[in-house]
């Protein structure tokens, strides 16, 4: 066994690498950018090597500055983890002629899976089913559009080079392939360094199942079960669970026959992960599966497999990579385990990734983290792996996941069942997350009785989206959230006394608050005959208010509440002061708000001509309007690559393009301004005075 290993990445899949070296009494060495400087996964390792700039170009995907701190730190290898390099064939080879192990695939293997139109061959000839398409070296433009025409509508275009759901683009008719495959090649440009593509079949009623694979350095290859890895949005895996729902015995072992097959064909050593596309039967079960891809590294979502089998994978990585034999020692899996990745991101603003402090971040109770074994070596009910703390910074700079929380239970009902309470008790402040859009989804009925396909989040995303808490029920728990804070505060001083107190009618106080997505609600305030104040929205009747309240640490209240004959259990977390911040846990939902004043709410709605801003800094990809231009809502304007993945910004209005204020290729800050817009009305209003002139 290594005695040092250097982690050549960051985040979560760092700080699982170095728990597992620490318990193997393997030493760690931590790289780092100037973002991370403070990081967890810093603080997780022995030692730690500064690389570069935050810009991941310029640090953890610079190769020769990652090689060159191993040989500094005397580390005898390099485990990869996953994205930045852990797929780079040159990296690979680059650590083996330096004298330093790498801790993942020879560099043949990742340059035969690297390359999909390449992989595809090989499992022709290997016998692994693939889906029909194009897979072929000519690259020209009018070739693929006939291609694809020969296929037959609906297609998919993927980027050759890559994965993870980078250059990928659905097409549904001819006439929109010119503009999806000029996007397509560019994402996987900038992701990959490469636009080739290849043109498949799109699959009816997909299911994304895949295949973890082990193999040693002895020619010993093995298939550690299947995980379904069908909930996702533009290809990115939400949700992930093991074992497939819906397989029969048969199909299990045929896809693992499969997988092995194709591992076995590339000479594969270590973790790997073969994926499957399967055609689903519309009613939980499949028809056929096909070879999609194989990942030449560990996965995200390996925890549920670690789950269902007992095993450390990151530990069966060390010991492939040192050289030792897998273990003999017969395989199955016990109960069901299911994987969530927790992003910071608005789902209301079509899941932009969101950044900021975090101000908050409380765990569900009796979390294991890690390997997620007790210490009898049976599974703990909730697993959670995570890259961040509280009071760390999500950034711009990458991936915006903040953890992953994984429920096991003895079947799959109960799995789930561990997994909605989880994500309802979690409560995160600062950047917005996806955490009630996710206990939604795996509360959802079509995805609880196990009949999902990839595309069951874009059909039932109206539902799933409703997730925040009423903006009246966040404006009540942050009324009474203040009202304690001022109780608390009070002295036997009259002067301190917040109690609206007059020398004439009822105390009275009002209070407005502005909830994150522009709603308001005015809280009405009146002191009670008998004591207590009485609370009412807007025109509606006042009730009696009252509630008990237990402060708990990182400024959060935990606050028990009876209004007239409505109670809420709620969690309030102060993040702000001016203006006052306020940040409502309950029901399982999330409600950020701003205390306002009325001269604040009278302008809001008033600033102005329309503008175009940016909600996160990035690279202007594509500018796809013109000044005078006239577009519709929703049309797409802006193309905007932030945190390793293309957003496209929409028109909120129809209106005019008045002015184009960023150019392709431009660094922008978030906020910044990119267009300014009139509305109809304006642009109708200026073609009438032109015309009368």
């Amino acid at each position: 066994m290594f005695s040092k290993i250097l982690i050549a990445n960051r985040g979560e899949i760092a700080c699982r690498v170095a728990a597992t070296c620490r318990k193997l009494g393997v030493r760690t060495v931590a790289v780092y950018s100037d973002a991370d400087a403070e990081a967890a996964h810093v603080a997780a390792c022995d030692e730690a090597v500064y690389i570069g700039p935050a810009a991941a170009a310029q640090s953890y995907l610079d190769g020769a500055r990652i090689l060159q701190a191993a040989r500094d730190c005397a580390a005898q290898a390099v485990h990869p983890g996953y994205g930045f390099l852990s797929e780079n064939a040159a990296f690979s080879q680059a650590c083996v002629d330096a004298g330093v192990a790498f801790i993942g695939p020879p560099a043949a293997a990742i340059h035969a899976m690297g390359l999909k139109a390449e992989s595809k061959r090989l499992m022709q000839s290997a016998g692994v089913p693939l889906v029909p398409g194009y897979h072929g070296a000519a690259q020209d433009d009018a070739l693929l559009e006939r291609e694809a025409a020969g296929i037959g509508y609906p297609v998919l275009i993927k980027a050759s080079a890559g994965g993870g759901g980078k250059g990928m683009r659905e097409v549904h008719q001819a006439a929109d392939f010119g503009a999806a495959l000029v996007s397509c090649r560019r994402e996987a440009a900038a992701a990959f360094g490469n636009d080739a593509v290849l043109i498949e079949k799109l699959v009816a009623n997909p299911r994304h199942i895949e295949i973890q694979v082990f193999a040693d350095t002895q020619g010993n290859t093995v298939a550690l079960f299947e995980r379904d890895c069908s909930l996702q949005r533009r290809h990115q895996k939400v949700v992930e669970e093991a074992p497939a729902p819906g397989l029969t015995t048969a199909q299990r072992a045929e896809l693992a026959q499969a997988a092995v097959a194709a591992a076995r064909a590339v000479h594969y050593v270590g973790a790997g992960t073969v994926e499957f596309i399967a055609e689903g039967d519309g009613q939980g079960g499949i028809r056929a599966f096909y070879f999609m891809e194989m990942n030449t590294r560990l996965q995200v979502e390996h925890p549920v497999t670690e789950m269902v089998t007992g095993l450390d994978l990151v530990e069966w990585q060390l010991r492939v990579a040192a050289g030792q034999r897998l273990p003999a020692a017969p395989l199955a899996p016990h109960g069901h385990a299911v994987e969530v990745r927790l992003y910071a991101e608005s789902p209301a603003a079509g899941f932009l990734p969101s950044t900021g402090r975090l101000a908050r971040f409380a765990l569900p109770p009796h979390v294991t983290f890690t390997h997620g074994m007790d210490s009898q070596g049976q599974p703990a009910a909730l697993r959670v792996d995570s890259g961040v703390r509280e009071g760390d910074t999500i950034t711009a700079h990458y991936d915006p996941m903040i953890a992953k929380v994984i429920a096991w239970g003895e079947t799959r009902e109960q799995a789930l069942a561990r997994m909605g309470l989880a994500l309802e008790a979690l409560r995160i402040a600062g950047p917005e997350t996806n955490a009630s859009f996710l206990r939604r989804l795996v509360q959802s009925p079509a995805f609880v009785a196990g009949c999902m396909d990839t595309g069951l989040i874009a059909r039932e995303q109206t539902t799933l989206l409703d997730t925040t808490l009423s903006t009246e029920h966040a404006a009540l728990a942050a009324t009474c959230a203040l009202l304690e804070a001022e109780r608390a505060q009070q002295t036997c001083d009259p002067w301190s006394q917040a109690d609206a107190w007059s020398n004439g009618e009822r105390p009275s106080r009002q209070l407005r608050w502005a909830h994150a997505h522009h709603a308001t609600a005015s809280a009405s305030l009146t002191r009670a005959p008998s004591g207590g104040w009485q609370l009412g929205f807007g025109t509606d009747a006042s009730h009696a208010l009252h509630w008990h309240a237990t402060p708990s640490s990182a400024g959060e209240m935990s606050l028990f509440i009876h209004w007239g004959a409505q109670t809420l259990r709620c969690y309030v977390v102060r993040t702000g002061q001016d203006p006052l911040r306020m940040h409502v846990f309950a029901r399982g939902a999330h409600a950020a708000l701003a205390w306002a004043d009325a001269a604040t709410h009278a302008a809001a709605g008033h600033g102005g001509p329309a503008r175009l801003t940016a909600p996160m800094p990035g690279r202007i990809a594509a500018v796809l309007v013109q000044a005078g231009q006239s577009v519709r809502a929703g049309q797409a304007l802006v193309v905007l690559e932030a945190m390793k993945m293309e957003h496209t910004l929409q028109a909120a209005d129809e209106g005019l393009v008045d002015a184009v204020l960023v150019r392709v290729g431009e660094q922008i800050q978030e906020g910044a301004l990119l267009l300014r817009m009139q509305d109809a009305a304006e642009s109708s209003e200026s073609s009438d005075a032109v015309d009368t002139a």
